[in-house]
This record gives structure tokens, C-alpha cells and sequence, in this order.
């Protein structure tokens, strides 16, 4: 036993065990995350109840189960429920989705097990996914066309014609009010800037006037036409509407303009719910989001996300790989070296915000100040880059980040033996040409991983975003088709800020819930994407440059 201890094989089978646990662990997080946030898309059935509370009084409730829990009676005669019987030492509670905000006042609703007389889920019943103000649940009764009202044996059919047609306006619309609007919109603001730029300049003479002028009447004019054609799409997706029975027992007449989708939840068997399953899925990741960011999908966070990471790596690469090839191979090795490799790794300590912070003084107030004050005095006082954006917070993670590449790659260049480099200078290379064609390559391994563990943190990061360039909610892009396609100041959305700001600053905390878990699962897709792409590059690198190392 002694000689066995003695030997290190305990600590290797302990070590194995603690990494095969920590493993389990990561891997069932995971999987609570997923199961959490994916099964938020799946088509729920739609109930409806007949209630009766212990003073008799009987209602109608229709709506989704989104959660149960077992709850101790003498809790709730503390808070004032009466029981018409004593139910016993707990009560089984469900959470209910009701949806029509506009006549119920919240979209969820606690009903008590002793209170429920029956339970059905009626074919009939439908779950309208709208633009604003939530679901709504019902019994589509008839179908408003024009004004008409059309008496329809199959409900069904006509009202999905009729949604798909309103939505597919209303995205014409929209693609028109973004691009073509938008462009104008912008022009206009391009040509405001450069008619104040040489006011400031006393080059604004009258034949610049009426040059700007007549751009600015023909923009005008093209507004105008874009304009109208806006409304016209706007009036012919809102032409039709739908007759829904709530459960009040009431019709309520719902434009169909606000209304993105219908689904008959009961009616869908396994293969149709698979595939509403799919659709909710490539929704959630390629819409925008909507009510105050519980509803909808996450299309620009993803974007923001992706990019600012991969500006990020632009930065930080050349960088970190520059300032370890000067301390490897030229700097002297001496106490000043040393205190300066200490002070790269110390910087890895740094807390985050802290980051943040020199961000927001350095880069946002005195460095994108400047740039404003030199080259775009005519927008002041507005800032152009003298307020959080996206190159900001991309340079920002990039010195958060650099200390982990400046180390990865000095380990990579220690790793290359003497001997490569003493043949290349022998056959007459100069030392330059050494480190580009051998050392260089051969240490590119050892940069992917460094860029690897970069954007793995930088990723995840949110602390100094908050102060230098994310926000709730971004109205556009930071790449479009305006001139110049590419626009660093711009602020973004990520993934990070979006899960904090749902999970806790929603004012409807229950519907958020799901979706914090699905974000959260996406994030994690994401950061896993980029990493395994960084680690394909690493593997084919390595293997190109093998043959060099013998």
C-alpha cells in the first residue's frame, strides 16, 4: 500500500476523478440550460378550465401551464385564501399563461388546484402571436376581410391566408422603412454635417447653399414618395381583421397587422409540433426582439456579439504577438524584462470593470473626444466617437485579453529549438527573415491557442461593456448598406447584457425566465463556435508546420 501511494498513482486516479466530475458537471449544466430554454419553443396545449372559488363564484380560464409547485395550506389561510373544505397539508398550484394583456391586466395567473371543477383543451382554441401586448387566446370566430365580415366553415385555413398575407406586407413595410427610408434618412444627416463643416470652414458661399440645397429638395421629394408608399403598406396589411371569443366569453376584433402568427396547439400532432419546435428555434435567433426584450428573437445581440469579438481578435493578435516576439527574441534579458513580463501577467489579475472604466476615461471621453474635436467638429456637441461604441469596447477587451496571448505565444516561441534557428541564420537568413518564414509559422499553434482563450474570455465578458459600448436595445446594426458599410461608433447589443438585462431588469419576470435560459444556452453556442473554428485553424496549422520541428 505504501509503495502504491508512493508511487503517485492515488493522485493521478484522484486527479482524473476530480476533472471526470467537474466534466459531469459542466456537461449537466448544460443540459438543464438547453432542456430550460429550448423547451420554451415547443407548441404548449392550450387549456381551458371552469373554476369555482370557496364563495361559489364560477369563471371561465384559458390559457398555457407554465408551472406548478406544491404549496403548504396553513401558508396560504396566512395569506388570506379560503378553502370551502380543508384540502390538506398542501395544495398543488398552477401557473397560468392567460395572455390578453389588454382585458386581464397580467399575462400569468396562480390557480389553485381546489378551485379547478374541470379541465379540457378544445381544438378550437388558439394561441395569436402578436407584435405587442403578448399572446392571445381564444376561439377564432370569423374573419374580417375589407370590412366584410366572411362567414368561413374552415376558420382554419382562411385565418393562416390571412395572417401570412398581412405579415408578408408588414415585412415589406418594415424592409421599407429600414433600408430605403432609413438610407434617406441618413443621407440627409451625411448632408446636414458636410453644409455645417463648411460654415465652420467659411466656405459656405450661395453657390454651396443652393448645391446643398437641391440635394436636399431631391432627398425631400424621395422621401416623400417612400413615405407615401409606407402608408399605402401599412393601410393594406392593417385591411384585415380577426373575430376571437375570449374567455370572458366576449369577441374581440384583432387587426391582423399586429398579429405574427396562429397556432392550433391541440390539433398539432408529434411531426407538426417538431416542426413549429424548429420554426420558434430560427425565429428566436434570426428576429429582433420586442417587448422590451421578452418576446421576440435575438438576432442583433448574436450580431453584436460575433462582431465584436472578431474585432477584438484583429486587434488583439498582431499586438500580443509583436510585444512577445520583442521580449523572446531581441529584448535583453535583464531586471527590466523581467519586471515587464511580471507586469503582463499581473495584468491578467486586473478585475474586469476596472478595465472598464479605463475604457470609458481613455478610449471614450479623451481619445474619441479628440478624434471628434479634429475631424468632427460640425456634429459637435453630439459625440461621434466621443461616446461608447463598439470599436471601444472591442479595443477595451482586447487589452483585457492581452496579457493571455503575449504568454501563449512567448511559450510557443520558447518551445521552437535553438538549432532551427541557428541552421536558417547559418544558410545566410537574415534574422528577420528567420522569425517570419520559420520561427514565426512554426509558433503559430501556440498564437491560436492564445486567441483561442482570448475570445473565450472576451466573449463572456460583460462588467466593462456596460460602460463603453453595449445597451439594451441597438436600433441598428453596426455594418449596413450606408456609406462607409462599417460604423465602429456605433453602440451594440450582446448576448451577456441581454441575458442580465431580461433576467433582471424585466417587467414581466415570468415570461422572461425561459428565455434567460436560451440566450444563455446560445451564448454558450456561440463562444463554443468560435472556439472550435480557432481550433480547426490551430490543428491545420500544426500539422503543416510538423515536418519543421525535425
Amino acid at each position: 500500500m505504501g509503495k502504491w501511494i508512493k508511487s503517485g498513482s492515488p493522485w493521478i486516479w484522484m486527479t482524473g476523478g476530480a476533472v471526470s466530475l467537474s466534466l459531469i458537471a459542466v456537461l449537466g449544466l448544460l443540459l438543464l440550460i438547453a432542456w430550460r430554454g429550448l423547451s420554451y419553443f415547443w407548441p404548449a396545449d392550450v387549456y381551458q378550465w371552469q373554476l369555482r372559488d370557496a364563495k361559489g363564484v364560477e369563471s371561465t380560464l384559458i390559457g398555457e401551464i407554465y408551472d406548478r409547485e406544491e404549496v403548504p395550506t396553513e401558508r396560504l389561510i396566512t395569506a388570506g385564501v379560503e378553502f370551502a373544505e380543508h384540502p390538506g397539508e398542501f395544495v398543488t398550484r398552477y401557473l397560468i399563461k392567460t395572455g390578453n394583456r389588454e382585458f386581464v391586466g397580467l399575462d400569468f395567473r396562480w390557480v389553485l388546484a381546489t378551485d379547478i371543477v374541470s379541465r379540457s383543451t378544445p381544438e378550437g382554441l388558439v394561441k395569436l402571436e402578436r407584435s405587442k401586448n403578448g399572446n392571445f387566446y381564444g376561439y377564432p370566430v370569423a374573419v374580417i376581410e375589407d370590412g366584410k365580415r366572411l362567414e368561413l366553415t374552415d376558420v382554419q385555413h382562411s385565418l393562416e391566408e390571412h395572417i401570412e398575407r398581412a405579415v408578408e406586407i408588414s415585412d415589406r413595410a418594415m424592409a421599407l422603412q429600414k433600408h430605403d427610408i432609413g438610407a434617406i434618412n441618413y443621407e440627409l444627416e451625411r448632408l446636414r454635417l458636410k453644409e455645417r463643416r463648411a460654415e465652420l470652414k467659411g466656405e459656405l458661399t450661395d453657390s454651396r447653399q443652393q448645391e446643398f440645397a437641391a440635394i436636399r429638395n431631391k432627398l425631400d421629394a424621395d422621401y416623400l414618395v417612400l413615405e407615401k408608399e409606407l402608408f399605402a403598406l401599412r393601410d393594406e396589411a392593417g385591411r384585415d381583421s380577426v373575430i376571437v371569443r375570449d374567455m370572458r366569453g366576449e369577441e374581440v376584433v384583432l387587426r391582423l397587422d399586429s398579429v405574427l402568427d396562429v397556432t392550433y396547439a391541440n390539433r398539432l400532432g408529434f411531426v407538426g409540433k417538431v416542426a413549429h419546435w424548429f420554426s420558434g428555434v430560427a425565429n428566436f435567433i434570426s428576429a429582433d426582439p420586442r417587448e422590451a426584450n421578452t418576446e421576440g428573437g435575438v438576432f442583433p445581440a448574436i450580431f453584436g456579439t460575433v462582431f465584436m469579438v472578431l474585432l477584438m481578435a484583429v486587434i488583439v493578435t498582431p499586438f500580443g504577438v509583436i510585444a512577445a516576439i520583442y521580449m523572446h527574441e531581441y529584448a535583453k534579458k535583464g531586471p527590466l524584462t523581467k519586471m515587464i513580463r511580471i507586469a503582463v501577467i499581473n495584468l491578467a489579475g486586473v478585475p474586469s470593470i476596472v478595465y472598464g472604466v479605463f475604457g470609458l476615461g481613455f478610449f471614450v471621453y479623451m481619445l474619441g473626444g479628440s478624434i471628434d474635436q479634429l475631424f468632427y467638429p460640425e456634429a459637435l456637441p453630439s459625440p461621434t466617437f466621443g461616446s461608447p461604441g463598439v470599436i471601444w469596447s472591442a479595443l477595451t477587451l482586447a487589452i483585457l485579453t492581452l496579457p493571455v496571448v503575449i504568454v501563449s505565444t512567448e511559450e510557443g516561441l520558447s518551445r521552437i529549438p535553438s538549432a532551427v534557428r541557428q541552421g536558417s541564420l547559418a544558410l545566410g537568413a537574415t534574422k528577420a527573415e528567420t522569425l517570419w518564414r520559420i520561427v514565426i509559422p512554426m509558433a503559430s499553434p501556440a498564437i491560436m491557442t492564445g486567441l483561442i482563450l482570448a475570445v473565450a474570455r472576451a466573449a463572456g465578458e460583460v462588467a466593462p461593456l456596460m460602460l463603453v459600448g453595449v445597451v439594451k436595445l441597438a436600433p441598428t446594426l453596426p455594418i449596413d448598406m450606408n456609406f462607409p458599410f462599417v460604423h465602429l461608433d456605433r453602440k451594440f447589443m450582446h448576448l451577456g447584457f441581454h441575458i442580465y438585462d431580461v433576467g433582471f431588469q424585466s417587467p414581466n419576470v415570468e415570461a422572461a425566465r425561459p428565455l434567460v435560459y436560451a440566450t444563455s444556452f446560445l451564448l454558450v453556442s456561440v463562444i463554443v463556435a468560435l472556439n472550435l473554428t480557432a481550433i480547426s485553424v490551430r490543428n491545420h496549422l500544426r500539422e503543416k508546420y510538423r515536418s519543421l520541428e525535425h
